[in-house]
C-alpha cells in the first residue's frame, strides 16, 4: 500500500480490515483512498500521526456506533 506515495505496510487485524472496507464503501472510496484521506486530514485534527495502525484500530472500535443509518452519509468523527 502507498500513503502519501510511500510504500508502506499495515498489519491489522481481518475485522479491522472488513470495518475500514465498509467505511470507505459508505464514503464512495477503495479502501486505500479512503487510508489516504485519512491519513492526510489527521495532522490537520491530531497533530503528527505516530502510530496509524494503532489510530485506525481505535477509529474501528468507535465506528459502530457512529455508524450511519440507512439514506445517510458517514462521518468520522477522529
Amino acid at each position: 500500500m502507498r500513503i502519501n506515495g510511500l510504500a508502506t505496510s499495515i498489519r491489522l487485524e481481518a475485522r479491522f480490515w472488513e470495518i475500514l472496507d465498509e467505511m470507505a464503501a459508505a464514503e464512495g472510496m477503495t479502501t486505500p483512498r479512503f487510508l489516504n484521506v485519512l491519513y492526510d486530514e489527521i495532522p490537520d485534527l491530531r497533530g503528527e500521526v505516530r502510530n496509524f495502525a494503532s489510530l485506525l484500530r481505535v477509529i474501528c472500535t468507535t465506528y459502530p456506533a457512529r455508524r450511519p443509518r440507512s439514506g445517510t452519509s458517514a462521518e468520522l468523527v477522529l
